[in-house]
This record gives structure tokens, C-alpha cells and sequence, in this order.
């Protein structure tokens, strides 16, 4: 049996629908899983590497307001992780033109590495890596404690298959736009005022937020609260291309028909409310390889992320080891990110004086129109 991959995944939770099944003999699991102590380590340490950079960011920005003598402090390349449209747009570059381009390069780098992350372990940079993401997470057991409950509230299927239809839709809008600009126009884009301080411009926002933004955010956090992974699942266009690069994963989590006791822990835990305990693999683009099925099944070699039978000599799919998988994560963003920065394409190479002009009047600058030069 298998679940449709991108929308028709998430069938109603167990606590709205719940199936007498007949009890089957348990064989408790004697191993001791580290799935999430790992996993919550990989968030951390990239939720305070993005603080420092963020960090650093801020203190090179501020630099030029102040208009203070010129500092040894240089702009950390690593904040065009925060530039999606901009990883987009270049990678779209240098598909067309072979060329890696000058400005922002870092953005599409390292959008390449979570595409390559997204390809072998799932949807692993939204649960593993990204900052929103951990905070987000963090935001729901913050709201399960507040409000005394386990589980999120009941949301009809229509509603949910239908929200989480809008981030392909966002998606679906940026991918459009992208593509339908040429080269050339996407260096005029790329080299506009606004394109070299859209890092500033992004700064910006969280700094001179209006009231607008505000509120917007404000209800982000709330819905965090009661709905588990709210951005993540609804609104991020971001995870929704990676979920379909996701799609074409070989790793894919595993259920032992033969050894599940039908205990449905493993649904209850899925933050995508994919019915695991009703699959023998899912395939879905919801799912984020969190492993928090795999950590709370307690029936032996009975939940997995496997890969398929690599020969006629194996007979079940190959079981892809926690230490496996976060060293795989680390080997591919550290050697994508290491390779742009030993060959030389990982710093934007704007002349100072440029910065010194544009970045005190980041909120002046206009987003250029279509057929501007």
C-alpha cells in the first residue's frame, strides 16, 4: 500500500479515528535509540551558527549606519542561506549560462546542498538543520505544555490536504517567475541596488518591522502553538521543493508488517501525520526524516529509514544507521560549503565603497520591475 506523495498524506490522526486491531506478540526492541538526542544536537548547533552569523551580519551592517572608521569585519557570506530567491535565481544562472555568478553565490550553494541533503536523506534539512524549523518545533511543545495536551487539535482532512496545498502554490509562483527571466535579465536583477543589499533589506525587515509584519508574524507564532509545525507544513515554499526533491529519495522509512503490533505510536508521532502504522513505505513529500516514528516504535526491526534492496543477494532493504544518516547530512553541507569557499566562489566580490553607499539607504532601495534595465 502507498500514499499518494505530495498532498493526499496525511489521513485523519489517530485520535480523531482510532481502529480495533487484533494484539499481536511484542518483541521489545533491546537497542537503544539515539535518533533524537543526534537530531536535536544538528538543530543546535545550526540554530547557533546562524546566531553568530546572524551576529556578525548585524555588527557589518551597523558598521556603515554609523559611518565609523572602516573595521577588519567582513560580511559573512553564510547569511544568503536566508536568501532562498536568490539561491533560486542563481542556480537558474548558472544552469543557463555555466557560470558561477559573482554576487550572492553562497545562497545558491548552499541551496544546492540541502537539494543534495533533500535527495539522500529526505526532507532531513527541515527537521535536522533549519533554524525556522527548530524553533517552530520548539514553539509546539512549548504549546503542548501551556495548554496541557499531547496532541494538536483536530483539523478536518479537507482543511488540512488543502493548507498544505499552499506552499506548493507559493512555490509553484516563485519557480514561474524565475524561470521565465533569461540571463541576462537575471544579472540586471542580481546586479540592481536592490538585488546586491537584499541581505540588508531582509535585516531590515526584522528590524524596522511595521505594524503589518507585526501581526503576521504574531499569528505564525499563535497558530505554533496549537498546530504542530504550522509554517513548515502550510506556508514554506522552501520545503516544498525540497520535499520533492525529496520524493526521488532512495532512504525511505520502512515499516515489518510481520513484526508491528499495530500500536499506531508511530502515527501519533509523525509531526506531518503521515499514517506510517497503515504503510509498508512512505514515500510522501511530508515527511522530514525526523525519525521520531522510528525512535518511539517499541516492537524490534520493525521501523526503519532503509534503503532498497541494492542486490538479488539481499532480501530486505538496507537499514540506514542514525550515525549514518547525521554524517552523511555534515559530509554533504561541509564539503559543498568547503569546495565553494577552496575554489573561490563563495564570497560576494562587491567593492567596499559600494556597501558604503548603498547599505545606509537599504530601506530606500526599490525592487526592480519587469523590463527595467
Amino acid at each position: 500500500v502507498e500514499v499518494f506523495p505530495i498532498l493526499l498524506a496525511a489521513p485523519a490522526a489517530p485520535w480523531v479515528a482510532k481502529v480495533n486491531r487484533a494484539r499481536k506478540q511484542l518483541f521489545r526492541r533491546t537497542d537503544r535509540d539515539r535518533s533524537q538526542i543526534t537530531r536535536r544536537s544538528f538543530q543546535a548547533a545550526f540554530l547557533l551558527l546562524n546566531v553568530w552569523i546572524g551576529s556578525l551580519f548585524y555588527f557589518w551592517v551597523r558598521q556603515f549606519e554609523s559611518h565609523v572608521a572602516p573595521t577588519s569585519l567582513q560580511r559573512p557570506a553564510g547569511v544568503e542561506g536566508w536568501l532562498p530567491i536568490a539561491g533560486l535565481m542563481n542556480l537558474r544562472y548558472f544552469t543557463l549560462t555555466g557560470r558561477v555568478p559573482t554576487l550572492h553565490p553562497a545562497g545558491m550553494f548552499l541551496l544546492i546542498a540541502f537539494l543534495a541533503i533533500s535527495f539522500l536523506f529526505r526532507k532531513a534539512f527541515c527537521s535536522w538543520l533549519c533554524p525556522v524549523g527548530t524553533i517552530s518545533e520548539y514553539f509546539w511543545l512549548a504549546g503542548q505544555k501551556i495548554w496541557r495536551r499531547k496532541s494538536p487539535l483536530p483539523m478536518p482532512r479537507w482543511l488540512d490536504i488543502g493548507l498544505r496545498g499552499l506552499k506548493y502554490l507559493l512555490l509553484g509562483f516563485f519557480v514561474w517567475a524565475v524561470t521565465s527571466m533569461g540571463a541576462e535579465d537575471l544579472a540586471a536583477f542580481m546586479n540592481s541596488s536592490y538585488g546586491v543589499i537584499a541581505d540588508v533589506k531582509m535585516l531590515n525587515f526584522f528590524r524596522h518591522m511595521g505594524q503589518t509584519g507585526a501581526i503576521v508574524v504574531g499569528v505564525l507564532v499563535v497558530a505554533s502553538l496549537f498546530i504542530q509545525n504550522f509554517w513548515c507544513r502550510y506556508l514554506c515554499p522552501y520545503g516544498a521543493l525540497l520535499g520533492i526533491a525529496a520524493l526521488f529519495s532512495p532512504a525511505r522509512i520502512r515499516r515489518n508488517p510481520e513484526t508491528c503490533i499495530d500500536c499506531a505510536k508511530c502515527v501519533e508521532a509523525c509531526p506531518s501525520s503521515l499514517p506510517v502504522d497503515k504503510l509498508v513505505t512512505i514515500k510522501s513529500a511530508e515527511c522530514t526524516g525526523c525519525l521520531e516514528c522510528v525512535a518511539v516504535c517499541p516492537a524490534e526491526d520493525t521501523l526503519s529509514l532503509s534503503l532498497p534492496k541494492i542486490s538479488a543477494l539481499n532480501t530486505q532493504p538496507v537499514k540506514l544507521p542514525v550515525w549514518a544518516m547525521a554524517a552523511g547530512i555534515a559530509a554533504l553541507f561541509f564539503g559543498i560549503v568547503g569546495f565553494a569557499k577552496t575554489a573561490g566562489y563563495w564570497d560576494s566580490h562587491v567593492p567596499r565603497a559600494i556597501y558604503q553607499q548603498l547599505v545606509p539607504h537599504a530601506d530606500e532601495a526599490r525592487h526592480p520591475m519587469p523590463g527595467e534595465n
